[in-house]
């Protein structure tokens, strides 16, 4: 007995014809805005770091872009620039030119981090020392 032969199955195919363009229609996404267009023409910038908290201070208005009223809304509670332009997927740069936007209109409140003490409170080094002590 002879064992069956093995036939390609697509052996007479023809090139799949190309894409046909799709305009865009309306609700549907677009391609993202190149960070030139977001960032705006002048790019000034305020004097903001990676750990300078954000708030906002106002709901979005009509005329907010897209990534103002995603970091108005993220803001509701205060986020560090390096959370906003993490969960935004911005470089650093357009997220400080982007703030600095934002501050100007008072859409937005910056603020110094919180700084811990260098040193440790001496009565909560005792009160833990005293707690070991009596374990």
């Amino acid at each position: 007995m002879t064992p069956p032969q093995r036939r390609r199955r697509h052996q007479n195919r023809q090139p799949p014809p190309p894409p046909i363009p799709q305009t865009a229609k309306q609700g549907e996404e677009k391609a993202p805005e190149r960070l030139y267009v977001v960032a705006g023409p002048d790019g000034e910038r305020a004097d903001i770091d990676l750990v300078t908290l954000i708030v906002a201070r106002a709901d979005p208005p009509p005329s907010a872009t897209p990534e103002q009223t995603a970091t108005l809304r993220l803001c509701a509670a205060p986020l560090s620039v390096a959370e906003l332009s993490a969960y935004l997927n911005l470089p650093f740069s357009v997220m400080t030119v982007l703030l600095t936007e934002m501050l100007a209109a008072e859409l937005v409140q910056a603020r110094a981090p919180i700084v811990r003490q260098a040193l440790p409170d001496r009565s909560l080094l005792e009160a833990v020392m005293h707690g070991l002590q009596r374990l």
